[in-house]
Order: structure tokens, then C-alpha cells, then sequence
């Protein structure tokens, strides 16, 4: 499930099933940097899926068919992810041993430090450091759900197509954030994955993932705020988050005041974020802070940001390092929906056996 280094095969279709849009691409790895060859993306109708959970199984299967129709995807392996309150990501102490004796004795470990029934869970590990003293390494475990797991997989299967690689989007995120960052940084780096329902914060240096937190504020809170605030519709409102460039210059200022709240809320996470990264050891801050996903293309999120934790606070854009044709976005600016393809990306840039 964990997998950051990249083997290259001819091809991958990456399948990112978000709470609002389905979002689907293709990139072909055969030559010497990766190209985008197909696009699409499905808006889903609301409540479809909440925080992560399907509500409307037959309504999310008929947009992930109609999405890869669109994108004219004939491959018939895909590789997605799966996020929210179903995963755990956790960096654990444990008695030094082989990597071989340390898959046996993980489940033990895992009874410790996971809320889940054991028997309940998927789970994965990498041995991130093999001496941490007192005969004892560091681990990075991490544990799914299997029925979130099931799930998912069988949403593809429904559509047609054969699951072959169930990432973590956090980690997603993080393969296309050093992809196109020229490798892991040094530097203590917040990945902050703005999506619908939840905003995932993954702190991560040199390649390791300190940790990951959840956080219950997303675009959808704009949307719910519009609503309130302009007294539109859930489509018009929906609309607008989407484009925002469509509110009129007069209403600019009650806009910034929605936006406003939902950088509050953020910039807590970040707090706490910190405040476990000091208690752990790992590190006194974090040096910077990178948005993707629906909310990091809005305006005066990342300054309104950037005044509260006083960091410095920039968009990624997981295109940087990737061949495409601005074709095959259709209408779409590039520049505007290139937040929204960070799991996209990092899903395309791995592959079935990939290993962390």
C-alpha cells in the first residue's frame, strides 16, 4: 500500500475518487519524463460521498465509468487511493530486527498504537531508522481499514477496471510534491491537501512522513458559507468555489471574510501539528508549507495563510515536472486546475509492486 520510489512501466492510469469530482489520468512513462496522454473529470452530485464514506454506491460507479469514458482510457489497470479517519499513520519505536522477523512482529506492535480491531486492518510498515539506540528502530506504520479498502476496490471493479495499487493519498501527494521538487527536501515541509471534505496535513523530511493529520474543513465549507452568505444555490455556490473567479469585484470583501474563517481553522491544525512535532522530538517547526487540492487555487487562501502562521506558504504544482498536451484539459486553465491533479499525479507516477 505504502510505495514512494518509481518503476517506470509503459503506462499508468491514476484513479482519484475525491467527495465532489472523480478525476481521472494517464501518463505514459516510455519516454524520458512522464506525459499526461488522457484526461477527465465527473463532478459527483452532493452526498455522494462524505468524509470518505459512499453513500450512493450506483451514482459514484457511473461516474467513475462516465469519467473514464471521457478520458478515453482503454487500459484496464488503475491505481488509487484512499484517505481520511480509515488510516492511520504513525512513527513507532520497537526492538531492533530484520525487516523479515519485523513483519510478524508488527501486528503485535500495531495492537498498541491502532483503534481498529486487529483483525480488522490492512497494514504496511518501512523501518525508517535502523538504530535509534537502546536496540531499538524507528518504523513508519501504517493501517487501513479492509472494508474501506474493499470498497474501494470494488467500485473499480464495478466500473469495469481491475484495482492494481490502493495508495494512501497523503503519500500521493508527497510522490508528486518531490517529483516535481527535484527529490525529498531537507526541510521540515507541510504538504497540505486542501480537498471537499477534509484538508490531509502530511509533514514529511527527507523522504519520511513524520506523521499525517486530518483536518474537517474543505471546500465544501466554502460552499456551505457562499450559500448562506450570497443566498445562492448549491450548484451556483459550488460554481463559484470552483471558479472564482466569477464573483464580482464588489463582493470581494465578503469573500475574503469566508475565506477568512476557513484559514482560521487551518492554521489550527497547523498549531497542533507543531505542537506534536516538538513533543515527539521530530522537530521544533515546520520551514514551509505546500497547498494542493480544490481550496489551494482560491484566492487569498494561501495569504491569509501565510499573515497567520507567518510561514512561507506556496501552491504546488504537480505539472511542473510532467509532459502534457493543454489539449487534453479541454477547457480547463492549467494553471488553475494543476492543484486539483496532485493525487492524480502521484498515483500516476507509481506502479503495481512498488515499494517504500
Amino acid at each position: 500500500m505504502i510505495s514512494l520510489l518509481r518503476k517506470r512501466s509503459k503506462a499508468t492510469v491514476a484513479l482519484d475518487i475525491g467527495s465532489n469530482v472523480v478525476k481521472c489520468l494517464r501518463l505514459d512513462h516510455s519516454g524520458e519524463h512522464p506525459l499526461i496522454t488522457n484526461f477527465a473529470m465527473v463532478e459527483l452530485m452532493p452526498d455522494a460521498i462524505v468524509e470518505g464514506e459512499i453513500m450512493d454506491r450506483e451514482m459514484v460507479v457511473e461516474a467513475i465509468r462516465e469519467c473514464l469514458n471521457q478520458a478515453k482510457v482503454s487500459d484496464a489497470d488503475v491505481s488509487t487511493s484512499i484517505g481520511g479517519r480509515s488510516v492511520i499513520v504513525k512513527k513507532i519505536i520497537m526492538d531492533k530486527m530484520a525487516a523479515a522477523d519485523a513483519e510478524e512482529a508488527i501486528f503485535w506492535e500495531a495492537e498498541q498504537h491502532v483503534p481498529f480491531d486487529i483483525d480488522d486492518i490492512c497494514l504496511d510498515f518501512q523501518i525508517v531508522k535502523e538504530d535509534v539506540g537502546a536496540n531499538q528502530m524507528e518504523i513508519l506504520l501504517v493501517a487501513a481499514k479492509k472494508e474501506t479498502i474493499q470498497a474501494h476496490a470494488e467500485l473499480i471493479r464495478e466500473a469495469d477496471m481491475r484495482p492494481v495499487l490502493i495508495d494512501v493519498d497523503a503519500f500521493a501527494v508527497q510522490n508528486a510534491w518531490e517529483m516535481n521538487n527535484g527529490g525529498p527536501s531537507e526541510d521540515v515541509v507541510g504538504l497540505m491537501n486542501v480537498g471537499a471534505d477534509v484538508t490531509s496535513l502530511c509533514v514529511v523530511q527527507s523522504g519520511t512522513p513524520y506523521f499525517t493529520r486530518d483536518l474537517n474543513v474543505g471546500t465544501n465549507r466554502l460552499v456551505e458559507e457562499f450559500q448562506k452568505e450570497f443566498g445562492v444555490s448549491f450548484d451556483e455556490a459550488r460554481d463559484f468555489v470552483a471558479h472564482p473567479e466569477k464573483v464580482e469585484e464588489s463582493e470581494a470583501d465578503r469573500l475574503v471574510e469566508i475565506v477568512r474563517g476557513v484559514a482560521r481553522d487551518l492554521s489550527m491544525g497547523i498549531d497542533r501539528s507543531i505542537s506534536y512535532l516538538r513533543t515527539s522530538g521530530d522537530a521544533e517547526s515546520i520551514d514551509r508549507i505546500v497547498l494542493s487540492g480544490g481550496g489551494a487555487r482560491f484566492p487569498g487562501l494561501r495569504q491569509l495563510l501565510s499573515e497567520h502562521d507567518n510561514y512561507e506558504i506556496e501552491v504546488g504544482n504537480p505539472l511542473q515536472s510532467v509532459g502534457y498536451d493543454p489539449k487534453v484539459f479541454g477547457e480547463e486553465e492549467v494553471d488553475e486546475l494543476a492543484p486539483l491533479l496532485t493525487v492524480s499525479v502521484g498515483l500516476g507516477l507509481r506502479s503495481q509492486g512498488d515499494k517504500q
